[in-house]
């Protein structure tokens, strides 16, 4: 009679994947792609290179793993501060709020945003991380506009209001605020522009009758 061997089961993973890819987005948000070397992601990580390479591909498709992994999480809190069951005003302080919680780390040095830090100057070479970033600014013009329009037919803005332009510019906010914290500004003014960018797009409401 044969009897049958016992299948063998793989080692099992010794390693988190999302601390690994946190610990690696850290990094990168600092130091910048070009800037982080292989033995730098393997020390943040607490995995060899091997294991690197097993689990991420080499340090290109590891970025842009990390690179997809944060766009999907800031879709995720965008649209949760977007809550189309408030008013824009509140919307848009929580959207700016929202950010600059994550470009002024209470544990670290302000940072700016890990898309526009690390992936820009990568749009330059990469075509693949030009279209995922184009593609990440494009939607969050749309979930903006969305928005707007939304406001716009609750009467808080005017009715002419060109919702894609001022989602744009909404959006340009956030960019601004991002640079602006990585360059040195002081929270305390980028707070209150981004209050002041609130009241500018909220004051664009239809004026009401006496």
């Amino acid at each position: 009679m044969v009897q049958n061997k016992p299948t063998r089961r793989g080692r099992p993973r010794t390693y988190d994947p999302d601390q690994a890819m946190a610990r690696a987005r850290d990094l990168f948000w600092i130091q910048g792609f070009s800037g982080t070397s292989l033995d730098e992601l393997s020390a943040a990580t607490h995995m060899n290179r091997p294991s690197l390479y097993g689990a991420f591909g080499d340090k290109r498709a590891f970025y842009r793993t990390v690179l997809e992994n944060y766009r999907e999480k800031m879709r995720d809190d965008v649209r949760v501060a977007l809550d189309p069951d408030i008013p824009l005003r509140q919307a848009l302080s929580r959207l700016y709020a929202l950010f600059i919680e994550i470009y002024f780390p209470q544990d670290g040095q302000p940072r700016g945003c890990f898309m526009i830090s690390t992936g820009v100057p990568e749009a330059a070479t990469d075509p693949d991380v030009r279209d995922l970033m184009a593609d990440t600014f494009r939607g969050f013009d749309r979930m903006l506009e969305k928005r707007i329009a939304r406001a716009v037919a609750a009467g808080e803005l005017a009715a002419d209001t060109e919702c894609a332009t001022l989602a744009m510019i909404a959006n340009s906010v956030v960019g601004y605020i991002a640079i602006r914290s990585r360059l040195g500004e002081s929270r305390e003014t980028l707070e209150s522009f981004a209050a002041a960018t609130v009241d500018h797009i909220c004051g664009m409401a239809t004026p009401q009758d006496g």
